[in-house]
């Protein structure tokens, strides 16, 4: 997937986004889901890479833990046809629920 793709399924998960953080006091009241491409897993051979994947990671902050809000985010990436890891964590500083997202692109 390109990022313009890539923007776009998140658009389509109907929450605020930005890519990898909003700018300082900009962070719209949550939920809201921040994206970014922590790092590549290329495919390669020959000492040459054939073929480039990235690691996406889409962030979901709620305030609360939200069940209908992560379904609606799952069928998204499902109708897309990709496959994800999902882990959630509570940021005692922050007072919100963090659900992580992590897919091959």
């Amino acid at each position: 997937m390109t990022h313009a793709e890539v923007k776009a399924m998140v658009e389509e998960m109907g929450l605020p986004y930005a890519y990898d953080h909003f700018a300082e006091g900009e962070s719209p009241d949550p939920p809201f889901i921040c994206f970014l491409y922590p790092r590549a897993k290329n495919f390669g051979a020959d000492n040459l890479v054939y073929h480039h994947f990235n690691r996406l990671a889409i962030e979901v902050y709620t305030d609360y833990k939200d069940p209908d809000t992560e379904a609606a985010i799952e069928e998204v990436l499902t109708e897309h046809e990709l496959f994800y890891e999902k882990s959630e964590v509570w940021i005692e500083t922050e007072k919100m629920y963090e659900v992580l997202y992590e897919l091959t692109v």
